[in-house]
């Protein structure tokens, strides 16, 4: 499904069944060198089981046309004005890595606009070592590479995943630089890990949610570890929101780690 935003066009993964805006409506949102296609499972069951799904393409990322945000902010005024295009006016928004930080930072703002929060590999601070920074402006393969081994636990796909004898790391390489190489103007690799590591709004973010939010974590994950998740954990519960808390035994991609399971915990939360 394309849709005009902010005079760009977006792309998003609607999960193989017709957008209804009258539906209960999800967003995901990828995270940095990512696409909607990271979220296969769990968007297209949630399609097929009364959900409206809209997994988008960030700007300037894959299918998406338009500025490639350079920040959380800019991000999270671009999920705004995407629910302003569908005609939804209230969606949960579920978010990986750096898409959770922007799915924070629009459900703080949106208020009750936002039915359910879902955190999905958090942090906060989500600092990023300047290394990886400079490497992913002037060695990219090299940073693909670091990451790729940092977000992993295995490198096995379970079979509900991506299918029996799928080569993750090869994959998740190859969509990496499929997601770069889809920007020539802008290197969305960089800008992308210089908006985690800048962002300064988090705990205000969610003191300022009128929704539940669930934090997904992962016990293995090198790249967000679960422990970084504490302060926005304690933040909100300071703040009386409410909280869930699930913890899976894999690293930083929990999708296709432990695909079930993530998307159990996260319809689960939706209906609750």
């Amino acid at each position: 499904m394309e849709l005009t935003v902010n005079g760009a066009k977006t792309y998003c993964y609607t999960g193989g069944k017709p957008f209804d805006a009258a539906k209960p409506t999800v967003v995901f949102i990828h995270g940095v060198l990512n696409d909607h296609s990271v979220w296969i499972l769990q968007s297209r069951y949630l399609a097929h089981h009364g959900f409206n799904v809209l997994a988008v393409d960030l700007p300037g990322h894959a299918r998406s046309e338009g500025e490639a945000p350079a920040s959380v902010e800019a991000a999270a005024d671009f999920i705004a004005a995407l629910l302003d295009a569908a005609g939804v006016q209230k969606a949960a928004l579920v978010g990986h890595s750096w898409g959770s930080l922007i799915a924070l930072e629009a459900a703080g703002r949106l208020k009750e606009r936002i039915t359910h929060a879902v955190l999905v590999g958090t942090a906060y601070p989500m600092k990023v070592s300047p290394a990886l920074i400079e490497a992913s402006l002037n060695q990219p393969e090299k940073a693909l590479a670091m990451i790729n081994v940092f977000s992993r636990s295995t490198l096995a796909a379970p079979p509900s995943a991506l299918g029996p004898g799928t080569w993750v790391y090869g994959a998740s390489m190859a969509l990496g630089r499929r997601v770069l190489r889809s920007n020539p103007r802008v290197n969305v690799f960089h800008r992308g890990f210089v908006a985690c590591d800048t962002y300064a709004h988090g705990e205000a973010a969610v003191k300022a949610l009128t929704c539940p939010v669930l934090f997904l974590l992962g016990a293995q994950d090198q790249m967000t570890q679960a422990k970084a998740a504490k302060p926005l954990i304690d933040a909100a519960q300071a703040a009386g929101k409410t909280v869930k808390v699930v913890t899976l035994p894999v690293g930083h991609h929990q999708m296709t780690e432990t695909p079930d399971a993530t998307l159990f915990a996260i319809r689960d939360f939706l209906q609750a």
